[in-house]
């Protein structure tokens, strides 16, 4: 496994009168470059991202709220405007067009804002984040009574405690097969917080696991991300459950790749960092992306 990048500065910011977190690398005479993390994760997952990248860009990586070292929202429901209102808020403070990596909701937050901001855009690199799989439709009155009983459910739940950072890890491997023990330890170690009786808890909010009772509007997603300008990569695990995005209509972009990494599920920057960065490093280093690829079995672009 590649080694992580040096220990980055902490810095805090303000949103909606909460403090938020933000791990940097470098001293900002470099481009910038925004890693947005997924949900139930946090911004040292893209450490070995960041060693990869450390020469060519400042980085700039943010908790989102409710995870990480980020303030909790007490009594928001943790909704995808909300996560693009603090990064527009953090990218207030940052000179240069950025550069925007994100995964998963990370992604899907990397979309909204290069759609409402196209100005601020170098390029984007979405990670599995153009939404989730098209549900069965259930009626509104359902879900709403579905998500108000999952709330007062979430209020009498506490979080888990693990004894060790071996036993973390081993829950982390078990959400996740495809992380090497080094990774996951690594994730593990500074995913967690100590209990004041010695035990450890992930850091995020469990409030961050409820979903909205409103369906994913596909429309106005694909209206917002038709107005980013800059080049876009998708990338998808081959083994993951996310769609593909090129056959279900979510990429209405004008000029955009899509590639499938084999052997990796969800967390592709996890399971294949050598290939993930390969891909990632050729799209950045281009002047202009082809259309759509695809990574096959055996490595190849078929485009």
């Amino acid at each position: 496994m590649s080694q992580p990048a040096p220990e980055p500065r902490s810095e805090y910011y303000e949103s909606q009168r909460m403090r938020m977190h933000y791990a940097v690398w470098g001293d900002g005479s470099m481009p910038p470059l925004l890693l947005i993390h997924g949900g139930q994760d946090h911004c040292r997952n893209w450490d070995f991202v960041a060693a990869g990248l450390l020469d060519r860009y400042t980085i700039y990586a943010p908790d989102l709220r409710g995870h990480g070292d980020s303030g909790w929202a007490i009594g928001s429901m943790y909704s995808l405007p909300e996560f693009v209102l603090d990064i527009a808020t953090l990218a207030t403070a940052i000179a240069g067009k950025l550069t925007i990596i994100g995964h998963s909701l990370g992604g899907a937050v990397a979309m909204q804002y290069a759609g409402t901001f196209p100005e601020r855009v170098e390029r984007v690199v979405s990670i599995e984040g153009w939404g989730p799989p098209v549900m069965e439709h259930r009626p509104a009155h359902v879900r709403m009574g579905h998500w108000i009983g999952h709330m007062h459910e979430m209020e009498s739940r506490h979080p888990r405690r693990y004894a060790t950072i071996e036993e973390a890890t081993r829950r982390m491997m078990e959400a996740n097969p495809h992380l090497t023990p080094e990774m996951a330890r690594h994730l593990t170690i500074h995913g967690t917080r100590r209990n004041d009786d010695g035990t450890l808890s992930w850091k995020f909010d469990n409030y961050v696991r409820i979903r909205s009772p409103y369906e994913f509007n596909v429309e106005d997603a694909r209206d917002i991300w038709s107005q980013i300008d800059s080049p876009v990569l998708l990338i998808k695990g081959a083994e993951s459950w996310a769609v593909d995005p090129t056959k279900e209509g979510r990429a209405p972009f004008k000029d955009y790749r899509f590639v499938a990494i084999p052997n990796a599920g969800h967390w592709v920057h996890h399971d294949q960092l050598d290939g993930f960065m390969r891909v990632v490093l050729d799209f950045l280093g281009e002047g202009t992306p082809a259309a759509t690829a695809r990574l096959t079995d055996d490595g190849h672009h078929v485009r």
